[in-house]
This record gives structure tokens, C-alpha cells and sequence, in this order.
């Protein structure tokens, strides 16, 4: 049987749209990559969802917040359109760490909320 590392997060999308509006590039900047700014752009449920998966990234990684910028995690997509992570920098060398060697993303939202689910396969 082979392990998982599992994280998940909610988060409100009025939450990001109100720091977008205070913070505006400055938020954009700190924690998206340009990828994702560019899809996003500057629609509150992409970035709240993508917000929420890197959260969930960094809970299935072990570290929360701390240790990992939030660029180093990065919602990237396939040709099909769905969702995939792409890790830089520290985000990488934790998964190669405790043994993760994929990150599947699933995303989500409604009016007022975004969530996102990572299972991470522990090789």
C-alpha cells in the first residue's frame, strides 16, 4: 500500500477580493506567480480558489505556512484544463524530503466560498 499526504482548505472569496482591492499588486505580487495572475486577472473566485491550493499544498507538504513561500507553490494548468501544481524553490526540496513525488489538485468555488484538496503520493 502506498501513503498519502492529504491537505485541504476553504476560504471566503470576499476575503481575497477585499485584500485585492486594499493591497492590490502589491497582494498580486507576493503571493502569485505571473502564470497565475495572468489567468487569473484579477477575478476574486480564481485567485481565492488558487489561494486555497496553495494552502492545501502546504498543509500536505507538513509545513503550513511557514517554510514555503507562497510563490514556490504554484496552480498551473494542463492542456485539458485541469488544475496542476507546479512546487519551486523550498516547496520542492520538502516534497523530495518526506518522499512526494506527486501532487494531484482538485478546485472549487460558489459565490462565497473556494476550496481545494491536494492528495500528495508518497513514493
Amino acid at each position: 500500500m502506498q501513503d498519502i499526504s492529504v491537505g485541504v482548505d476553504l476560504i471566503e472569496i470576499d476575503r481575497i477580493a477585499a485584500t485585492l482591492e486594499r493591497f492590490g499588486t502589491r497582494f498580486l505580487e507576493r503571493v502569485y506567480t505571473p502564470g497565475e495572475i495572468a489567468y487569473c486577472r484579477g477575478r476574486a473566485p480564481q485567485l481565492a480558489a488558487r489561494f486555497a491550493a496553495k494552502e492545501a499544498v502546504m498543509k500536505a507538504l507538513g509545513t503550513g505556512t511557514r517554510g514555503i513561500g507562497w510563490r514556490e507553490v504554484e496552480v498551473t494548468r494542463r492542456r485539458s484544463g485541469q488544475p496542476d501544481i507546479a512546487l519551486h524553490g523550498r516547496a520542492i526540496e520538502r516534497a523530495r524530503k518526506i518522499g512526494i513525488d506527486h501532487l494531484s489538485v482538485s478546485l472549487s468555488h460558489s459565490r462565497n466560498y473556494a476550496v481545494a484538496s491536494v492528495v500528495g503520493r508518497v513514493a
